[in-house]
C-alpha cells in the first residue's frame, strides 16, 4: 500500500483511508465534528471535517489549514471582512485568533493542524492558487528518473514554533525515486495529476480536487505528465 493517505476524492466517491472521531486537544472547536485520519510527532494531524452551524472562538487553540471541498465556510476574524471559502478555497487559522465560523448548509473541509503551548501571532491567512509564484528550489539530480523540473512557490505562512509552513507551489513534470519522504506534508491538488509509488510497486493515482497526506519518513515515490500545482502544509520534525 502507498502511503499517501487520501483524504478526499475530488468526485466525492469514498477513500480507503481510515478515520477516527476525535478531538484534537481538549479546547478543539470542530470536537464534535473532526476525523482524524493521521496523527504523529511533532503535534501534527490531518483529516476532515464536516460542519454545519456557527462557532464563536475566543482563541483558536492551535494552528489549522483548511481546503473546503464541498458547501461554504466563512471565517470571520475580530475586526477584519469575512473570509468566505469556497470548493477548493483555503486558509491557514493562527493559533490565537478570535474569530466567528459560520456554514449555513452543511459544509465538508480538509485539514492539517498542529499544536505548541506557545500562542503565535493571530490571524486569518488565505491561500493563493494563482498569485506571487516565484522560482525556487528544484530536485537533488540524484533521486530523479529524468529531466529536471521547473518549481515555483509562495510561501504565504510561516510558523517558527512548529516548523510549519504553508503556500501554493506547482512545477513541471518529472519522476522521482520511491524515497523517505522528508516532510509532514498535506496537499490539495488545484491542477494536474500525481502518481504515487510505493516500494511495495502498488501506486496511488491522484488528481485535481483531492487532498493527500504523507507523513515524514514513509518511503513514496512522486510521478507526473503535466504541470501540476498544490495547496501544500509541511513539517520537518526534529528527532
Amino acid at each position: 500500500m502507498t502511503a499517501a493517505l487520501l483524504l478526499h476524492r475530488a468526485d466525492g466517491a469514498p477513500v480507503s483511508t481510515s478515520f477516527r472521531m476525535a478531538a484534537f486537544g481538549k479546547d478543539d472547536p470542530f470536537a464534535r465534528n473532526r476525523e482524524i485520519a493521521w496523527e504523529g510527532p511533532g503535534a501534527m494531524s490531518a483529516g476532515r471535517v464536516s460542519f454545519i452551524g456557527e462557532l464563536d472562538v475566543a482563541r483558536f487553540p492551535h494552528t489549522e489549514t483548511i481546503v473546503v471541498v464541498d458547501g461554504e465556510l466563512s471565517l470571520i476574524a475580530a475586526g477584519a471582512a469575512p473570509l468566505v471559502l469556497r470548493r477548493g478555497e483555503g486558509a491557514v487559522i493562527a493559533r490565537g485568533t478570535a474569530l466567528r465560523i459560520q456554514a449555513a448548509t452543511r459544509s465538508l473541509f480538509v485539514f492539517c493542524a498542529a499544536a505548541a503551548e506557545l500562542a503565535n501571532q493571530p490571524g486569518i491567512t488565505p491561500l493563493r492558487a494563482d498569485k506571487n509564484l516565484t522560482p525556487s528550489n528544484s530536485l537533488p539530480v540524484e533521486i530523479l528518473l529524468g529531466p529536471a523540473p521547473q518549481c515555483r512557490s509562495d510561501n504565504v505562512f510561516k510558523d517558527e514554533l512548529t516548523g510549519v509552513l504553508a503556500g501554493t507551489w506547482d512545477s513541471t513534470p518529472y519522476h522521482r525515486i520511491v524515497r523517505p519522504h522528508r516532510l509532514n506534508e498535506f496537499m490539495f491538488l488545484l491542477a494536474g495529476a500525481v502518481r504515487f509509488a510505493s516500494p511495495d510497486g502498488s501506486v496511488q493515482s491522484t488528481r485535481a480536487g483531492d487532498a493527500i497526506f504523507v507523513p515524514q519518513g514513509a518511503p513514496i515515490g512522486w510521478e507526473s505528465s503535466e504541470l501540476v500545482a498544490k495547496f501544500y502544509v509541511v513539517q520537518e520534525v526534529r528527532a
